[in-house]
């Protein structure tokens, strides 16, 4: 007989496991170090349906982050859990060793979808998270530049927890505990105009930041530069074009044209991150297209495939991955291209080309812009608001001056958020909201894409009730 311990069945209502009984047995035998307890007790969620995520008690959760921006189409998609269903019946599994028409379909509409927007041949490489996918593509880039191993990245950014990842990732408590097993990132200052140099324009700090990164090139003593050869130290400049973990922070549309002539001077790479604003989340295809330039790398995750499956990958230009330079077994994992990823994700290409999204995001994130900032002018809390599309961010600060960051007033909307006792139009709602930024103060928004008129006006209302209760306490 087996010794495992049979738990009762989920599909029996009869025979539930309680609530209580699952957080003891969560606190005795779950790891708490994949990042589930930000509020305590953690929240038990049972069920999900376009917007909205459900409670044990059937109680609804408006969710204004769409697991961190993996679920850009909202919650059970008829259409793309359809597409995981017909790939369960057909070739739900394979070995990476083989081919399936979804990988090379797939890799396909991505690659020239980018040569379209970036005028360069390129290919496809996948992997089955976000943070593996920036592996890869750190092992593309010292590959291509000869070995060279250090990078360029900004402050506030963030490229993952694995060893690599978290070395070009800001926050130095990712790394404290496991020590350096890689060269760290250079970090450089990102253009966060709101709590930039007072004076100056939102153009204005972001030349002024192109042009302190600009001077570490005018002499050898600077150290990233060789004048005599001229060759730089640096392989690649890691970048967010809007700033994820960071709090949205949104960068002046000159600034990334300005840094690559910075960066094409000197021979360094640009490696574009969409890991969580890819897949219209700023109303374009990749976030990197309001800002002018052409990347070298694309790396990507989290929406191509609405969350149903772990697929990530990236894109990179012909001369830095063609087969002669990037061969067979270069980099490699089990689950690399599965069909099942790999399936959804080529559903919710071809979704994506028949809908216009790029416009119908643009209108929504403008909608709910001005929200905020009505809210802005009635609450004192918010010192600062801004959005592209459907990546918007709200700034808490103590209310004596709408700017000092205020960390405790956004862990109070967010316990608040998620009691689920809101009350709007005699209906009772919780609300699902994500903490970013560099003091960690800005919610930042995420909604569906497909989100409706009437749930950003609830949205809206619900932000209105929470910011009422931290601003009495």
């Amino acid at each position: 007989m087996s010794n495992l311990v049979r738990m009762r069945r989920s599909d029996d209502p009869g025979s539930d496991i309680s609530e209580a009984e699952l957080l003891a047995l969560e606190a005795q035998y779950c790891s708490h170090g994949d990042t589930v307890h930000y509020t305590e007790p953690p929240k038990i969620f049972e069920t999900c349906d376009g917007s909205f995520i459900y409670d044990a008690q059937g109680r609804p959760y408006l969710d204004l982050q769409m697991w961190y921006s993996a679920v850009n189409f909202g919650y059970r998609n008829r259409r793309l859990n359809d597409a995981v269903k017909r790939q369960l019946d057909s070739l739900p599994q394979v070995a990476s060793q083989y081919l399936h028409r979804e990988k090379i379909e797939l890799a396909t509409i991505i690659a020239k979808a980018a040569e379209q927007k970036f005028g360069a041949k390129g290919r496809v490489h996948f992997n089955v998270g976000g943070s593996q996918a920036v592996e890869d593509s750190l092992k593309l880039v010292r590959n291509f530049k000869k070995g060279k191993s250090l990078m360029f990245a900004f402050e506030g950014g963030y490229h993952g927890r694995t060893l690599g990842a978290s070395a070009i990732t800001s926050s130095y408590r990712y790394r404290r505990r496991y020590g350096h097993f890689g060269d760290r990132a250079q970090f450089v200052p990102f253009p966060y105009h709101f709590r930039g140099p007072k004076g100056m324009s939102k153009e204005e700090y972001g030349h002024h930041c192109v042009k302190q990164f600009e001077r570490l090139f005018e002499s050898e003593y600077n150290g990233v530069w060789d004048p005599k050869v001229g060759e730089a130290e640096y392989a690649a400049f890691y970048v967010e074009p809007i700033q994820g973990t960071g709090g949205y922070v949104i960068p002046p549309k000159n600034f990334f044209v300005e840094l690559k002539k910075v960066l094409d001077k000197h021979g360094i790479l640009l490696v574009v991150d969409e890991i969580q604003m890819g897949f219209y989340r700023t109303g374009k295809l990749w976030s990197i297209e309001h800002f002018g330039v052409s990347p070298d790398v694309v790396v990507f995750g989290k929406a191509i495939t609405n969350g149903l499956n772990p697929l990530a990958g990236l894109w990179a230009r012909e001369e830095l991955i063609n087969p002669t330079i990037f061969p067979p077994g270069s980099t490699h994992s089990t689950f690399n291209a599965n069909p099942m990823g790999t399936a959804v994700a080529l559903e919710a290409m071809h979704m994506m080309a028949e809908t216009d999204y790029e416009s119908m995001v643009m209108e929504k994130g403008a909608y709910l812009l001005e929200g905020l900032k009505d809210l802005q002018r009635r609450h004192k809390v918010i010192g600062d608001v801004d959005g592209l599309g459907l990546a918007l961010r709200m700034e808490i600060c103590e209310p004596h001056d709408s700017f000092t960051p205020s960390k405790a007033i956004v862990d109070r909307m967010v316990d608040e958020a998620l009691k689920g006792d809101l009350q709007v139009d005699g209906k009772t709602y919780g609300l699902v909201l994500d903490i970013g930024g560099y003091y960690k103060n800005v919610v930042t928004l995420a909604p569906s894409l497909h989100i409706s008129k009437d749930e950003m006006d609830l949205a809206l209302k619900l932000l209105d009730c929470v910011l009422m209760r931290v601003s009495k306490t």
